[in-house]
């Protein structure tokens, strides 16, 4: 999430107020609001009642994530550049909340619907290391993850709508090469910290927390050592206001990510996603372009929903509300609006979004599916997904210039 990462200076920054509201930028709020209670009211009425939950729960997720400007792309980016590890202790933070709410709903079963909830716990081989390293160069040239894309778009910032569509391209085409990767490829079994280790989900909690604490201090010496600046604070309404006008501290929108995340499962009856919905995207327009779709590997036993209305689909009930809630929150704040768009970083974005979207496929997820609700699951996957993603965020440093991308540096900022 890269220009919308909160910046990196020498100097403390001075705080200011969050810019006054015009009318056209209060007629973009109202337009919002009332662009969310029609799709809320339509999938009320044409639509399982999980269906404007989850819409509303998405809101929620994108209202936090541009407060926050809570980065994955970014956090990688810093630690790898400068050794700034403020967003991953942030990200460690996040990860064991959510850890500690989604024991209990696996563990005893809890569902607001009566359901069965399962985390997201995937196997380990060749697809997923190739795949997280393959997303990992892509979110850093495309300029944003899974989420960041998403919120990206509801902020207005124009080139990012090209990330998303060579994203959902990027998918369909992963989805097309399934039978491969998934099949004529060795993988080892899915291995959950909880269940394949007889350490039960409280054990498992207990040596996630661990983890984390160890991640979170691996950081800090890398800082001691290589003297980082610090992250500069946003602008910024004071007190109550903060909530609907500025910026929010990353540990307070991780806290709430994780809870959202945890009602997302209890919810849907499994957690946080978001690219199984640009497959489904693209794989429908595939069909009507004449492809074969219902042959591909992916779909193998589930092509009712390439037959369905999208709007059934859950995880696209989450994504647009994700940017429903962007946009709100940018619209709110007076900063939406559409950037300017280069050849570079046009460039930048389809290579970006096809590498996204075909490594997602591969790596069963992106920053939210396999390593945000991987890890809260217990899968020994999401660990190894933030791993070969953080290695292509190095490999990406050095590929960003050649699109005319900056690459932070000790004493520059962040933009």
């Amino acid at each position: 999430m890269s220009t919308l990462a909160q910046p990196v200076s020498d100097q403390p920054a001075k705080v200011e107020d969050a810019p006054k509201l015009n009318p056209p930028q209060k007629k973009l709020v109202a337009g919002g609001i009332i662009v969310t209670f029609i799709l809320t009211i339509y999938l009320a009425a044409t639509q399982h009642v999980v269906q404007p939950l989850l819409l509303l729960i998405g809101l929620l997720l994108g209202y936090t994530l541009f407060h926050a400007r809570f980065g994955f792309t970014s956090a990688f980016r810093r630690l790898a550049s400068v050794g700034n590890g403020q967003s991953l202790r942030a990200h460690m933070f996040m990860l064991a909340i959510a850890c500690t709410l989604f024991a209990p709903i696996l563990a005893f079963g809890f569902s607001f619907f009566g359901g069965t909830p399962a985390g997201n716990i995937s196997p380990i081989g060749i697809s997923l290391i190739v795949g997280a390293f393959m997303f990992g160069i892509g979110m850093q040239l495309g300029g944003g993850c899974a989420s960041g894309t998403l919120y990206a778009v509801g902020g207005g910032r124009t080139v990012m709508f090209i990330t998303l569509l060579f994203f959902i391209v990027g998918s369909t085409i992963g989805a097309a090469h399934s039978t491969f990767w998934m099949d004529d490829l060795p993988a080892a079994e899915p291995f959950s910290l909880a269940t394949s280790t007889g350490l039960g989900y409280g054990g498992a909690w207990v040596v996630s927390l661990l983890i984390f604490a160890i991640i979170a201090g691996i950081t800090i010496l890398i800082e001691k050592k290589r003297k980082p600046p610090k992250m500069a604070a946003l602008p910024s309404e004071k007190g109550w206001k903060r909530i609907f006008r500025g910026s929010w501290p990353l540990f307070a929108a991780g806290a709430a990510l994780a809870v959202l995340n945890a009602l997302t499962l209890l919810t849907r009856d499994s957690p946080w996603g978001v690219t199984a919905a640009f497959t489904l995207w693209g794989s429908k327009a595939a069909g009507a372009l004449g492809f074969n779709v219902e042959s591909w590997g992916y779909w193998a036993g589930n092509t009712e929903a390439l037959h369905a209305s999208i709007f059934a689909d859950t995880t696209t009930a989450l994504n647009f509300g994700v940017i429903l809630g962007a946009f709100i929150a940018s619209a709110a704040g007076g900063l939406f609006k559409f950037t300017r768009v280069t050849k570079g970083n046009t460039a930048a974005s389809i290579i970006g979004g096809l590498l996204m979207g075909y490594g997602a496929r591969l790596a069963f997820g992106c920053n939210v599916g396999a390593y945000f609700s991987g890890i809260a699951s217990f899968s020994a996957h999401g660990y190894i997904w933030g791993v070969m993603a953080l290695a292509g965020t190095f490999l990406a440093l050095y590929l960003r210039p050649l699109f005319g991308l900056s690459v932070p540096k000790p004493r520059d900022s962040f933009c």
